[in-house]
């Protein structure tokens, strides 16, 4: 597979805590240089981010990111502030916990009332794979679908596992046609990417595809 196709469907990611806006310029750059699907970078940067790049690189965000456990208005909230300040797209983690406890149509609504506010703006539901039963998967599966959401997505990479190409093979089998599936946590080689990319993941989730271009080492998301 080209490197250009795969940095092309890569969200180019850096969420650490500790990021500073000299760093998030720095994957801004990376972005526009090598020709990313978008940056993924923390709500409080997208302003800025927005205004540097422009409409040369999408700028997406996280919400209720990572634990998911916020209420549904404080995702609506967070939704609406990130795309009024520029998101072009979203990613929203679901409570996990609701999914471990059967009330799934409760996640339906939540997702359904963030999809109101991102309109035509690419929403992607993180449903944290790790967490979650085989069972709980696929019933996931069927909820994103019938969501209006725009992919679903494995994990966040903060609670102790990341994507599995097991878990998109579940995906691919499980989910409706439209629904589009993203990979992220733990893709470090070109190999992990071009794996996820044949499975038939539209987006990765990853800094490292763009360290290894630049012949740096590889850490982290």
């Amino acid at each position: 597979m080209e490197l250009a196709t795969i940095l092309s469907r890569c969200d180019h990611t850096l969420l650490a805590v500790n990021a500073t806006w000299e760093q998030i310029r720095a994957v801004c750059d990376d972005g526009l240089r090598y020709h990313t699907a978008s940056v993924c970078i923390p709500p409080a940067f997208v302003r800025q981010a927005k205004a540097y790049v422009g409409d040369r690189l999408p700028v997406c965000t996280v919400i209720g990111f990572p634990n998911g456990y916020g209420t549904t208005a404080s995702k609506v909230f967070e939704a609406r502030d990130a795309i009024e300040n520029g998101a072009d797209e979203i990613d929203m983690v679901i409570h996990v916990g609701k999914a471990k406890e059967g009330r799934f149509d409760e996640i339906l609504s939540e997702i359904k009332a963030v999809k109101a506010v991102c309109g035509a703006h690419v929403l992607k539901v993180i449903i944290e794979t790790c967490l979650l039963t085989e069972e709980e998967k696929i019933a996931l599966c069927g909820v994103v679908s019938a969501s209006g959401a725009d992919y679903i997505k494995t994990s966040t990479g903060f609670a102790g596992g990341g994507a599995t190409r097991e878990d998109i093979a579940l995906f691919k089998a499980h989910i409706a046609p439209h629904l589009k599936m993203k990979a992220a946590g733990g893709i470090r080689t070109l190999q992990d990417a071009e794996d996820f990319l044949a499975l038939g993941c539209e987006r990765l989730g990853t800094s490292a595809i763009v360290k290894l271009v630049k012949g740096m080492d590889v850490q982290g998301y």
